[in-house]
């Protein structure tokens, strides 16, 4: 490629092969190993495949695919001929990916067969149905409602070449989890997925060749494309793909078998993990994890660390970001802060004037960093309030210290006012998990039968865990001031999710109003709140 020309395939795969890497392993987990030199192979031809198929540059593939050397092969293949890949999460249901499919004007979809029958659903609907359809992996029996090509039979007469992208040039949608609306498109370019690489991963993560990243989270959301494909390619390193839906006891088998060094969570799925009752040494190997996704609680840290023996990096990013721009260190994580600016990023905290606010202050967090999407697809007003200049609005509520730490108290709807006084749900979160039963709790605002907003605190309890509701109560009374205490207390297994993994504070903020509309006397336990696919 030209001195002027960028393309992330050849930056994450072509180059190593170049360098005389190829023989170094790429790939492993339940779909097999495969190293450098067979990835090239393989992502030469899909997209000598594809673009015999008629996909052109700029033109959008969904990704409806598990976490598989399959997944990476046909990321790395539509990048290649300057097409652009939309993974989407394997938890939609047909209405969400048929609105995305639709959305996006998608040229084709790429399905895992697992989902073939999701997704000839979708292909019903309206808007859609002008799709072509390649089966990823073994098709097995044909899926009334989809024609589709197998991956492995593409076949073209045109040469392999790499489109002749630049950095600015469009490479990969992702789309938002949609917690409060309708999702929308996060358009990033060539040029982001080195800088994420270049920035966290290899001056936080300090990622080497001989790391294996293993990653909780998946690789249709940003979080998990960075840890499970962009970082560890970016440096010659080892993905451990997991094709299932990650559970405690699954991830510690992956690292028995597999052995990574780096692990990659959210805070729910590190309480899912005390909560599983994992032995001590469940991890060994593993040199460091990171969280992302919300902010991880200090009592939930120091107990999954003292637990595990694993330093835990909490950080924020976003998919308008791409990846994480603020982090806590290794050797110098303050528990309960998010931690400094990832290098490469500015960040400031400003009032509802605009203004930058003194330490102390909470404010909402802007960041600026050139892994930016460029907007949003079709969304004038959303891009307009988001991507504001150079600068980037998160939606969340911080607080910094005086040596550059950011605490995170919330997004900035879910702060709450209670006794007329601004009261942050993660400060109540956080002396709940001070309780020795409580393994995870989550705060949101609820109105009571006088119309006035109080805290409901929904919580989980550890294994063999007894406490109460008054006992909880009285725990916050004695370590809070009294209008920050919770007005009720929820014992939930469960909690309802986003595909991301992110909790669902909207569907928690309906629940408690209902418990809290009612007389006290008449209130009976909630039911468990089942997680919901969403997006």
């Amino acid at each position: 490629m030209s001195a002027a020309e960028f393309n992330a395939c050849d930056y994450l795969l072509d180059r190593h092969v170049r360098e005389g890497r190829g023989h170094r392993l790429a790939l492993t987990g339940p779909g097999g190993d495969v190293r450098y030199a067979e990835l090239a192979g393989r992502v030469a031809r899909a997209a000598v495949g594809l673009r015999g198929l008629g996909l052109q540059a700029e033109q959008r593939v969904v990704m409806v695919m598990a976490d598989s050397p399959e997944f990476v092969v046909v990321y790395l293949a539509a990048m290649r001929i300057g097409a652009v890949p939309v993974p989407v999460s394997t938890m939609l249901r047909a209405g969400g990916i048929a609105e995305i499919l639709a959305d996006s004007r998608a040229r084709m979809v790429a399905v895992s067969s697992a989902y073939r029958e999701v997704v000839a659903a979708a292909l019903g609907f309206p808007g859609v149905s002008e799709v072509m359809a390649v089966v990823t992996d073994e098709a097995g029996e044909p899926v009334a409602g989809l024609s589709t090509t197998a991956l492995d039979g593409l076949a073209a007469d045109t040469p392999d070449q790499i489109y002749p992208t630049t950095a600015d040039s469009p490479a990969f949608w992702l789309y938002t989890s949609g917690t409060t609306g309708t999702p929308k498109g996060a358009m990033h370019r060539h040029g982001s997925v080195q800088v994420v690489c270049e920035t966290y991963a290899t001056q936080v993560l300090g990622i080497t060749p001989e790391d294996r990243c293993l990653s909780a989270a998946k690789a249709f959301f940003a979080y998990g494309l960075g840890n499970s494909v962009l970082f560890p390619l970016s440096v010659g390193a080892a993905a451990v793909l997991e094709p299932a839906p990650a559970r405690p006891d699954l991830m510690a088998e992956r690292v028995r078998s597999y052995a990574p060094s780096l692990f990659f969570a959210g805070p729910t799925f590190f309480a899912g993990m005390l909560r599983a009752g994992l032995p001590g040494d469940a991890l060994a190997g593993v040199r460091l994890a990171a969280s992302a996704g919300e902010a991880l609680p200090a009592a939930l840290y120091q107990r999954w660390t003292s637990h595990f023996g694993v330093d835990i990096l909490d950080g924020i990013g976003m998919t308008e970001m791409l990846h994480i721009f603020l982090s806590n260190r290794p050797g110098q994580v303050r528990p309960g802060t998010t931690g400094v600016p990832v290098p490469g990023y500015d960040l400031r905290v400003l009032g509802e004037d605009g203004q930058e606010v003194p330490p102390g202050t909470p404010g909402t967090l802007f960041v600026r960093g050139a892994s930016a999407a460029t907007g949003y697809w079709s969304r004038y007003d959303a891009s307009r309030q988001v991507f504001q200049g150079e600068w980037l609005r998160t939606g969340d509520t911080y607080v910094v210290d005086s040596d550059g730490y950011h605490a995170c108290l919330g997004r900035t709807g879910d702060m709450l006012k209670a006794s007329g006084i601004w009261v942050s749900p993660a400060e109540v979160e956080a002396r709940l998990l001070a309780h020795a039963d409580v393994v995870q709790a989550v705060v949101v605002a609820a109105h009571d039968a006088d119309g006035l907003e109080k805290p409901v605190a929904f919580v989980q309890l550890g294994p063999g865990g007894t406490a109460d509701e008054e006992t909880l109560i009285g725990f916050c009374r004695d370590g809070l001031p009294s209008f920050k205490r919770p007005r009720r207390i929820v014992f939930v297994t469960e909690y309802p999710t986003t595909a991301t993994g992110k909790i669902r504070r909207v569907e928690l903020r309906a629940q408690a109003a209902t418990i809290m509309a009612a007389p006290l006397q008449a209130q009976a336990p909630a039911d468990p709140v089942p997680p919901r696919p969403g997006h």
